[in-house]
């Protein structure tokens, strides 16, 4: 039984995989694309049957992080085999998602940052007699790829990342590089870096990092907006990503699960005995020091972006599925507990480390599933 569910996941994980490439060939537009690319039957059904759709039933609209659009196409594959239930996850960031839930146009929205109290007083209107709350549910490192020709190892410290992305540094042969990559052979080659053009939850992590790690070489206050000047901008995690793999000399920030062919992705020097790879357990070393700093059913974290612990990679983000507390509507309520039931389930969070996510850790959530049995 055990090894015919680690087949059963491999199938799943190679299902995502699939959608991530066809992501990436239609990065210019929308990551809106409706995630049929390389599903299975084998793969959409790995956990259903421990999906419990109870009255489950109808679509549900939802939009928000492109950051978990993987991580949720691959989810929707198994809860719709499982319930019959249609799920259309746009993916447009997560400033999109959190503006289409305060405007009551969708069920559920995914954001890389927890709300603003500005947005929970939004979240108001929509949520009679309640307020929408943060609930993580997907970690995971924000890597930098790069496409360097003939620089197959980079390390890369925090103050060298942030002239980079504010055009201080604008040669891939710049002496900071040099001396990090003492034994790499650096082009002189000018630095494409890109950035995302759309309101960001990533940008958001990104900038924390920066600021929380090099606070003098950052002047930016940051958020989902990107503020530096220079630098060249694409949509959505998928769109960065296809700008570095088909552009010489490039590098840019989104998440793992977006580095593929032709794209490497950094390491980082901390301060710890080795330079960082973005990887699900560094991220989850990282993520596992979180602290809940949300207020009564909300569960906001504040992560660690200094962290210098070995093995911890220090640019990650926690993406929240952002629901109402009270008040969510009658004719999707019951979808959508289903399929967040799923999605924190053990099942559910088991599928993200097949696909470059970071599990939430256990403590976290464990309150996660019981804040999602009380949503009313």
């Amino acid at each position: 039984m055990k090894l015919q569910r680690k087949n059963r996941l491999r199938a799943l994980s190679l299902g995502a995989v699939a959608v991530s490439g066809a992501l990436a060939l239609t990065a210019c537009g929308s990551d809106d694309n409706g995630g049929g690319s390389g599903s299975s039957t084998s793969s959409a059904s790995a956990n259903a049957s421990s999906i419990k759709c109870d009255d489950a039933k109808g679509q549900l609209l939802a939009d928000g992080s492109s950051a978990q659009k993987n991580a949720i196409d691959a989810w929707v594959k198994a809860f719709s085999q499982a319930c019959g239930v249609q799920i259309n996850y746009k993916g447009s960031g997560s400033g999109a998602g959190v503006t289409a839930f305060t405007q009551g146009q969708v069920a559920f929205a995914g954001s890389d940052s927890a709300l603003k109290p500005e947005e929970v007083t939004a979240s108001k209107k929509v949520c009679s007699g309640g307020q929408g709350i943060d609930l993580p549910m997907v970690g995971g490192p924000i890597a930098l790829g790069y496409n360097v020709p003939g620089v197959d190892n980079l390390v890369l410290d925090a103050p060298t990342i942030a002239k980079i992305f504010d055009s201080k540094i604008t040669k891939w042969n710049d002496a900071a590089i040099k001396k990090l990559n003492p034994d790499a052979k650096l082009p002189d080659l000018k630095i494409q870096a890109f950035h995302r053009s759309d309101e960001s939850g990533t940008t958001d992590n990104f900038t924390k990092y920066l600021i929380a790690a090099t606070p003098d070489n950052w002047k930016y206050s940051g958020g989902k907006a990107w503020q530096a000047k220079g630098g060249q901008s694409a949509p959505q995690s998928a769109g960065v990503a296809q700008q570095v793999k088909q552009t010489s000399g490039a590098i840019g920030y989104f998440e793992l699960s977006y580095v593929a062919d032709g794209v490497k992705a950094v390491s980082i020097d901390t301060g710890a005995s080795k330079p960082v790879a973005p990887s699900t357990e560094s991220a989850t070393a990282d993520i596992a020091a979180a602290k809940v700093v949300g207020t009564g059913k909300d569960l906001a974290l504040q992560l660690d972006y200094k962290t210098k612990a070995e093995g911890a990679y220090p640019m990650t983000l926690v993406t929240y599925e952002i629901v109402c507390d009270k008040g969510n509507k009658a004719d999707t309520l019951p979808a959508t507990k289903a399929f967040l039931r799923y999605i924190a389930s053990e099942d559910g969070q088991k599928v993200l480390s097949t696909i470059d996510y970071a599990p939430v850790p256990d403590e976290i959530i464990a309150k996660v599933r019981t804040t999602i049995e009380g949503l009313s």
